[in-house]
Parts: structure tokens; C-alpha cells; sequence
């Protein structure tokens, strides 16, 4: 879009039929009932400055929003909750509530100064350095080393439950940080759901481009460099081994040694529900909730991320959530709902999950399975046939891990390579995964500035 906007020609290829990668939404069940395919939640949808500076409002796209960001159930009919406002979700964390209020509730009210520069690559100068070391020592952290500071179940399984968004165990350094981001976010900007399903988000940038005089192709896939037209540019949205395999030899040594020492991560395994009704939950607040974090307390969390992270499959793992018929009722027939929930598991896996995750509902939702009126589920080998950059079904293009937060895949200059004219952008480039825009956005702006044109 970058691009466009400057005044250049832009022609999208996509590989698959439909454009939208992890943004598409198919009837998976029964007819009448939207599934988002891959990312259901955008907590940066809104905030971050690659979206939030595009009218995509006026190409069709709404956000819907439920009353309560984020639920985390709990045993005996309790429940952590976030709201998008940081003193309601403060004041239901007793004697937590002060810790929470001085460090996610002061980044909040900092958040576009703070995400400035952690939704960009690690080498530049920050623009507000005291707020960024207050955040990147904490970020840093092991999450099960930050949590010790707090008392209750309820704050604990609350950051644990967005810590473990990210696909590593909760005991290694920087695993705190996706926790502190999203928590952040939530307050800043609230965590919408696109009305129609996330294929709308796809939608309103296809019709933006296309008022720009952009075009698209679909159905074609690149292997190598012969398959790409002339141009003067060429971003690309693959992941570091791809991007070897179709440049090959004029890579440079550095180029081609990041791919073959690229590391991906852990894949997942989803299952969609068709639904008679609204989920259950004992905790009737959760069912305000479009996002709910399903594992317990936090030490049931860092239990199964750590035996997925050590190659097995929890007997209970964390399911990570969305009900997004909360939000959003024009996904399902009148009264019906749609849900889905997934797990992390090695990469690779086969193992089917799904009496597993229904398990964990059950524990807090009893009922939950009456309501089932159709099902679908995707292995890791269905996400990888899906999309070519989720190997293993590692839907986030690279593990999480803190050597692939700085070089992501490189320091400096993350989105040039050796190829002139070439520039890698997508989930495996800075900032990483999530529907936020910015690994284009920044891989858009290396480009216009390596032919001088004003950013």
C-alpha cells in the first residue's frame, strides 16, 4: 500500500485461488456459519500505523467489539478478566491490582509511543528510550520469572494466558514479552473482530488498492526468480528458506546461511464448531468475552507449553479461543454461534487434539458439547498445504524465540537482501506474525528509500 500511495504501479501475486492468507474465512461447517481460517482476534488492527492510516473503513470494513477483551475461567466458577478499561480489570485483581495499574496500565497510556518502536526492527534509535528500557527489561524476562510478583490466580493466569501466545515454553528469556504487548494493546486499542469474519480486513485493502490503480493475480505461485515479472521492486512475503530456494546462488553466503539456519517453531492444531447456542461458561462474564484463554492457572499453562516445547502433547493443554459470534452475530443463522479454539503442538504433529480441547471447555463450560452441531479441524499438515509459509504448521512464519525477535532474520535492515531490488517482508521479517501490517509497511519503506523517494 505503501508503495501505491508513493505513486508506483503495484500488481499483488497470490498463490492461492482467494487472497488473504491468514485473513480468510470459509463456511467450514455448515452452511451460514463464517470461519476465520487462521487470525480471528486483531488487537493491532486499530493501533498499529501500517492499518490505522489506511480508510478502510470506507472500502467496507467494520469492527466489532465485545464487552469484555479477554476471559480467562478458572476452576470453581471464577474468572480473570481484561477490559479494555485498565481500573475496572485492575480493581477485580485485589492486592494485584496496584502492580498491574503501574506497569501494563502506565504502557497503555504510552502505547503509540511504545509500539513505535517494537512494531519495527530492533536496530534504531528509540524515539522515548526511558519508557522502551522500562519495557524491554520486564519484556525480557521469562514470563514464569515476571509472574512471581504477583499473588493472586486470577493476575497470574492472566498474563499467562497472553504470554502464551507465543509458541515457546514460559520459562525461557523473552517469553514475557508477547504478554506484556497484547495486555498493552487491549487497553490501547481493544482487541475487534472484523464484522463478517477476517476476510473483511482482506477485502478493505484489496478494494484501497484497487482505487489506487493496484492490481492483483491470483493462482500463480513463484519458485523462482524466472516466475516473478520485471520490476523495479519486488517485495516478497516468504520465509527466509523460501526466499533462498527461489534466488539460489545469487544470494550472498550471509543470505543463504540465515535460511538454512532459520528456525521454525511449534504448529498448532484447530478445530472449528458450528453451535446451537452461546458456549456455557460457568463464569457467566466469560461469555461477554470474544477471546477466551482456556488452560487453568498459570502453572497448568507453563505445564503444557513446556511439554509441547519438549516435543509431547499435554493431557491439558492451553487453548487459546475465540467466540466470535460474541462480537460479531452476522457469522452464524439467527440465535446459532461459531467458536473456534486451538492448541500448540510440535511441529509436525499428527496427534488429533480435539477430545483434548473439548475436554478443557468442559472443565469450565459443562454443556459445551451438546451445543456442537457440526465440527472441523486442522492438523499441522492441513495449515502447512494451506499456506506454504506455515512449515510444520507453524502459523507464525519463525519461532518466537529471542535470537528470531532481534534478527528477524537479520539486525540491521531486516527486510533488505543481497538481491537488489529485493526486499522480504511478511510474518518472518520484523515485527513478526500478527494482523498488524507493519513487516510490509517497513519493507515498504526500505524500498522507496533505496530508489529516493520521499517516506
Amino acid at each position: 500500500m505503501q508503495l501505491a500511495k508513493a505513486g508506483l504501479s503495484v500488481h499483488v501475486i497470490e498463490a492461492a485461488d482467494i487472497i488473504g492468507g491468514g485473513t480468510r474465512t470459509k463456511q467450514l461447517t455448515l452452511p451460514g456459519y463464517w470461519h476465520d481460517i487462521c487470525s480471528a482476534i486483531h488487537p493491532f488492527g486499530r493501533g498499529a500505523p501500517a492499518l490505522a492510516a489506511l480508510p478502510l473503513e470506507d472500502h467496507g470494513l467494520t469492527w466489532r467489539f465485545s464487552a469484555v477483551e479477554v476471559a480467562h475461567p478458572l476452576d470453581d466458577g471464577r474468572a480473570a478478566l481484561l477490559y479494555a478499561d485498565v481500573e475496572k480489570t485492575a480493581d477485580r485483581l485485589g492486592i494485584d491490582g496496584d502492580r498491574y495499574r503501574s506497569t501494563i496500565g502506565k504502557w497503555a497510556r504510552h502505547a503509540d509511543d511504545l509500539f513505535e518502536f517494537t512494531l519495527g526492527p530492533m536496530a534504531r534509535v528509540p524515539q522515548h528510550p526511558l519508557l522502551l528500557a522500562e519495557f524491554g527489561t520486564r519484556a525480557l524476562l521469562p514470563a514464569t520469572k515476571w509472574v512471581r510478583g504477583f499473588s493472586t490466580d486470577e493476575a497470574r493466569a492472566l498474563f499467562g494466558g497472553n504470554a502464551a501466545h507465543n509458541t515457546t515454553a514460559l520459562d525461557v528469556p523473552a517469553s514475557a514479552a508477547v504478554g506484556f504487548a497484547l495486555m498493552t494493546a487491549a487497553h490501547a486499542y481493544r482487541w475487534p473482530v472484523a464484522e463478517g469474519g477476517s476476510a473483511s480486513i482482506t477485502a478493505a485493502l484489496a478494494s484501497y488498492l484497487g482505487s489506487l490503480g493496484g492490481t492483483i493475480e491470483t493462482g500463480k505461485t513463484i519458485r523462482t526468480a524466472a516466475d516473478l515479472p520485471e520490476a523495479r521492486l519486488t517485495l516478497l512475503s516468504v520465509t527466509p528458506p523460501a526466499f533462498s530456494r527461489i534466488y539460489g546462488t545469487a544470494l550472498s553466503g550471509r543470505d543463504r546461511s540465515r535460511a538454512e539456519n532459520w528456525q521454525f517453531g511449534p504448529g498448532v492444531f484447530k478445530v472449528d464448531w458450528a453451535l446451537d447456542g452461546p458456549i456455557p461458561w460457568t463464569n457467566t462474564d466469560v461469555r461477554k468475552a470474544a477471546t477466551v484463554h482456556v488452560g487453568g492457572t498459570f502453572e497448568e499453562i507453563a505445564e503444557s507449553e513446556s511439554t509441547m516445547a519438549s516435543g509431547g502433547h499435554a493431557d491439558r493443554p492451553y487453548v487459546l479461543m475465540a467466540q466470535q459470534t460474541v462480537a460479531d452475530p452476522t457469522r452464524a443463522p439467527n440465535g446459532k454461534h461459531t467458536a473456534w479454539g486451538y492448541c500448540h503442538v510440535p511441529s509436525g504433529s499428527t496427534v488429533d487434539r480435539t477430545d483434548a480441547i473439548e475436554r478443557q471447555i468442559e472443565r469450565f463450560a459443562p454443556g459445551f458439547r451438546d451445543l456442537v452441531l457440526g465440527r472441523h479441524t486442522m492438523t499441522t499438515a492441513d495449515y502447512a498445504s494451506y499456506n506454504e509459509n506455515y512449515v510444520g504448521g507453524d502459523i507464525i512464519g519463525g519461532a518466537f524465540t529471542l535470537s528470531q525477535i532481534v534478527a528477524r532474520p537479520k539486525v540491521v535492515h531486516p527486510h533488505t537482501t543481497s538481491v537488489d531490488g529485493v526486499f522480504l517482508c511478511g510474518a518472518s521479517t520484523a515485527p513478526g506474525a500478527g494482523i498488524h501490517g507493519m513487516a510490509g509497511w517497513w519493507a515498504a519503506r526500505a524500498a522507496l528509500r533505496s530508489i529516493g523517494k520521499d517516506i
